[in-house]
């Protein structure tokens, strides 16, 4: 592990050639010759759960957003399963088996629980049934509560809704904004807790989180963006034990966690 460099950008090539999902060399932002991603590197290997962590403003979720189609990439390439991918719309990735959860205003809160869900389904409804048995199995709350309006739930059972809406077409990959953003710390680990059991279900999941020390502990690996571009990268044990990473990074950013 070390910051990045051109041997590490060939040792990025070198390990992901049998990623389910990559990005490589990737150059874009929102608008026109504005650039918030640098040349930034990932990949995730299938029934891995990776983890993207740096500064405010460092480009984690636009390059979460990259992957999902949301931002347009004006150099390097995304690819799902040796697809490229680059630059296709939502639906259409969402048809190929990538999942996305925003960070904010992920869920329809005049729609109930189980309508959202239903929702998740629109590319082909006859998923529904079984898709809705996998998902209350992996949230039993939602079950419980199927005739629910989502707009009376907390923040951390919309969060629920959100992942499970994003489940309900069997991504193989799930991408996840922030999932604890604005929660309690009780509430923080039970997002943690969920993320992992998504995992362990089957579904490969990047990350983005700011909640940088948590995130590492329960990531395979980590990346670590600053300015748009990977820093730095390793399991997440290593990063997090990472002297480099700890003065440059975990302690600023476990400052903002302590703040929030």
């Amino acid at each position: 592990m070390s910051e990045t460099t051109s041997p590490e950008r060939a040792a990025h090539q070198a390990a992901s050639q049998d990623a389910i999902l990559r990005a490589d060399a990737v150059i874009g932002g929102y608008l026109p010759g504005v650039d918030i991603l640098n040349g930034a590197d990932l990949y995730c290997d299938p029934g891995e759960l990776v983890g993207i962590i740096g500064p405010n403003g460092a480009g984690k979720s636009t390059l979460l957003k990259s992957l999902f189609g949301l931002v347009q990439v004006r150099e390097g390439s995304i690819t799902l399963q040796g697809e490229e991918i680059t630059n296709l719309r939502a639906d259409q990735l969402v048809a190929k088996g990538i999942g996305f959860v925003p960070q904010t205003n992920n869920v329809f809160p005049s729609l109930t629980i189980e309508e959202n869900l239903e929702m998740g389904c629109y590319l082909d409804p006859k998923k529904f049934p079984e898709r809705f048995e996998f998902v209350t199995d992996l949230f039993p709350r939602l079950g419980e509560r199927r005739k629910q309006r989502a707009g009376s739930l907390s923040g951390g059972e919309r969060q629920m809704v959100a992942m499970g809406r994003a489940l309900m077409m069997e991504p193989t990959v799930l991408l996840l904004d922030e999932p604890s953003a604005g929660l309690s710390p009780v509430l923080q680990d039970e997002v943690f807790v969920q993320t992992r059991n998504i995992n362990r279900a089957g579904v490969s999941v990047v990350m983005v989180e700011q909640n940088a020390r948590r995130c590492l502990q329960i990531c395979d690996r980590g990346y670590v963006l600053d300015h748009g571009r990977t820093a730095f990268s390793g399991t997440g044990k290593a990063l997090a034990n990472d002297p480099k990473v700890i003065a440059l990074y975990l302690g600023t950013l476990g400052q903002e966690e302590a703040a929030s």
